[in-house]
């Protein structure tokens, strides 16, 4: 019989694989243009690494509505595919065709019939070992950056916007957004009960968070128009900082917990092999005792790592855990992994690793949850 886990977790790096499923609502007369753009999107993904196979399903009941699923070796060569330049490239004639789309990420977890074996000359993936409890919270990130020279005027453009309604719909609520910066990086990060996307779009709609928009917008690196639907799309899948890794220690929430944003710039190409070892380090940190670490969310896209965590007490109590980085190996592990140039030698003294750990603490600009008593209420 498997077990459950009685800790709150998510991940990528189980090693299981995954099925993707995308649902599409077609604009009326585009069933031509749709299928000749999903023959060139399905040429091109049929050679990515880790891509088992897909399939295209139109709906009996409504011909305008599409599902097209696929079936990987394991998320991470799919994560590294859908975040990819080449990925935003290619969907783009889909656009076009699309009114509407959802996209929905499993791990497989059991299975009948030949499945994965059937597949000739796959050998790679596996079940996922055991149910994960979940907290009916999906959490997203987004990052983008802004023109050196103008963080502090951006800060208080983003530390001074008003809060939309927390409640999105009836099954759909705003939870908590954090956002912080490191230097000219921007990353904010939101949880939500409910529907991600129905969120997104109900946070995009209201008219306190577009003027913020709109202010920010002559400070940004990456050109938008927030007026162009396709512009807008391109910078918000661009910006997308998806969480790949969550744990939280069983128990209640300590009395003195304070939330931080760590920011972690990998060697090119090694992104995801950071964001798999302090996965690793947090479920082990999470297992044991006297960990400071009451929860971590863990942020990936190509060389971009950032690492939300919970902490009791100062940050620099217990460093090496803050970090993410429990023991020399880990940490000479870690330093190797890191960007030239910011690196360094990785010290072994809870001083010198608290020096380390400030290098990479990001400045927080708001924080705002909102209050479970009042669903219908501002964030606060």
């Amino acid at each position: 019989m498997t077990t459950l886990s009685e800790r709150i977790s998510q991940s990528a790096f189980d090693g299981s694989r995954l099925r993707v499923v995308l649902l599409l609502d077609l604009y009326d007369g585009a069933q031509k243009q749709f299928l000749e753009a999903y023959e060139h999107l399905r040429n091109q993904v049929a050679s990515v690494p880790g891509h088992i196979s897909d399939q295209l399903c139109q709906s009996i009941e409504n011909p305008s509505q599409w599902l097209i699923t696929s079936e990987w070796e394991s998320a991470p060569p799919f994560l590294a595919w859908v975040n990819s330049e080449e990925h935003v490239e290619t969907v783009q004639p889909l656009h076009n065709c699309v009114r509407d789309t959802r996209s929905l990420r499993y791990s497989v977890l059991r299975e009948t019939g030949r499945g994965f074996a059937a597949v000739p000359g796959v050998t790679k993936g596996g079940l996922q070992t055991a149910p994960r409890l979940g907290d009916g919270v999906v959490r997203h990130a987004l990052t983008f950056t802004v023109k050196p020279g103008r963080e502090d005027k951006v800060a208080k453009i983003l530390a001074g916007y008003t809060s939309p309604a927390a409640r999105v719909d009836e099954s759909t609520r705003l939870r908590r957004t954090s956002l912080f910066m490191h230097g000219n990086r921007v990353v904010r990060a939101i949880e939500v009960e409910g529907d991600l996307l129905a969120a997104l779009r109900h946070v995009a709609r209201q008219p306190e968070v577009r003027e913020v928009e709109e202010a920010i917008n002559p400070y940004l690196e990456q050109d938008r128009d927030l007026n162009d639907p396709d512009s807008a799309r391109m910078f918000f899948t661009r910006a997308a900082l998806p969480a790949v890794h969550h744990v939280s220690a069983d128990g209640p929430v300590p009395s003195d917990v304070h939330r931080h944003a760590l920011y972690y710039p990998a060697k090119e190409g090694c992104g995801m092999t950071l964001a798999r070892l302090l996965a690793k380090q947090d479920v082990a940190a999470a297992d044991g005792a006297g960990s400071p670490v009451h929860s971590s969310t863990i942020f990936q896209r190509d060389d971009i790592v950032v690492r939300l965590i919970d902490v009791s007490g100062p940050l620099t109590a217990k460093p090496a855990l803050a970090l993410g980085v429990n023991g020399p190996r880990k940490a000479a592990t870690l330093a190797r992994l890191l960007a030239p140039g910011q690196k360094g030698a990785m010290p072994t003294t809870d001083e010198g690793i608290s020096r380390f750990l400030d290098q990479y603490d990001m400045d927080p600009i708001t924080d705002r949850s909102a209050s479970p008593d009042s669903p219908d209420s501002p964030e606060s």
